[in-house]
């Protein structure tokens, strides 16, 4: 039996119980190597630094690099293609560091399927994952991210307009476009695509999110299209209206009890059409900011 692939990963400041679950995840499929990077914005403190890196040191894994500065587009692919490069070759794993994979089968399984189809990918889709009230709470490591977060939707889809596919691992000889959502001339074919549990509408993100408007917004971090920041003020704009809670009651939304240890029922039909049919949504100007790159939802 081959070696399953090493784990890829750019890490920004999540908390030490973040990185330690996420890491708990992927040994318990069986990863035993992990290529990390880590990425400090200007304005993370030197004690987050530290605790964030012992954390990883503590699980037996010192990171291949360490880095800091504006949080360019370019920033995450630069430090993630050198991280496969020193990798090698051979299947790489690539999942951000609040994302945890539930794949359909072992993964030498789906690596050898994968190889059957001649894409060099497998591909999956984001499961945004909330808290019961859609507040954006922390949680507990004794509490555990299913309790925690319990339900589940295609926030960014429906939200942010944002593409929710993602390339969950990839043969090194196939380039991974920004964000690993794409790989240029090799689409998965992988049906239903694997889930991709997505705990990032946690204590902080909103503040997360307004930065990142902020410095899109006036060039500090770098972009070369309107979707970062356009997202971001949908994020901001939702949550103004919803008292600072992402609307789990939203019909078109759709969030439901979900968990990293079943595969919801309706996820084959729903999942499959999502990421066949998804297409980058047209810009259309606001009627209240002529020229604005976002239309606003009405939820």
């Amino acid at each position: 039996m081959s070696a399953l692939p090493p784990l890829i990963a750019v890490v920004g400041p999540v908390e030490p119980a973040l990185l330690t679950a996420w890491i708990t995840h992927y040994r318990g499929l069986g990863i035993e190597r992990f290529h990390l990077a880590f990425h400090f914005p200007d304005h993370v403190t030197a004690d987050r630094r530290h605790q964030v890196q012992a954390a990883c040191r503590e699980l037996g894994i010192a990171p291949a690099a360490v880095s800091d500065g504006p949080w360019h587009e370019h920033t995450n692919p630069q430090l993630r293609d050198a991280l496969r490069e020193r990798a090698g070759a051979g299947w790489h794993l690539l999942a951000d560091s609040d994302e945890l994979h539930s794949y359909p089968a072992p993964l030498q399984e789906v690596i050898a399927e994968a190889e059957e189809s001649g894409t060099g990918t497998v591909g999956g889709l984001m499961l945004d994952r909330v808290t019961a009230d859609g507040s954006l709470a922390g949680w507990e490591p004794d509490q555990g991210l299913d309790a925690a977060y319990p339900l589940g939707a295609f926030l960014t889809h429906h939200l942010l307009r944002g593409d929710p596919r993602k390339i969950v691992l990839a043969h090194s000889s196939v380039p991974v476009a920004s964000g690993n959502h794409r790989a240029p001339g090799h689409r998965p074919v992988n049906r239903p695509p694997v889930i991709v549990h997505h705990f990032k509408w946690r204590d902080g993100v909103r503040r997360d999110v307004e930065r990142r408007a902020e410095h899109s917004a006036d060039g500090t971090w770098k972009t070369a299209s309107p979707a970062r920041l356009a997202e971001a003020r949908c994020v901001l704009e939702h949550l103004q209206r919803h008292g600072g809670r992402i609307a789990v009651d939203s019909a078109r939304l759709g969030f439901r009890p979900v968990s990293l240890a079943t595969v919801p029922d309706w996820w084959a039909a729903e999942a499959t059409r999502l990421v066949t049919t998804w297409q980058p949504p047209t810009p259309a100007p606001r009627q209240n900011e002529p020229g604005s790159m976002i239309s606003s939802p009405s939820s």
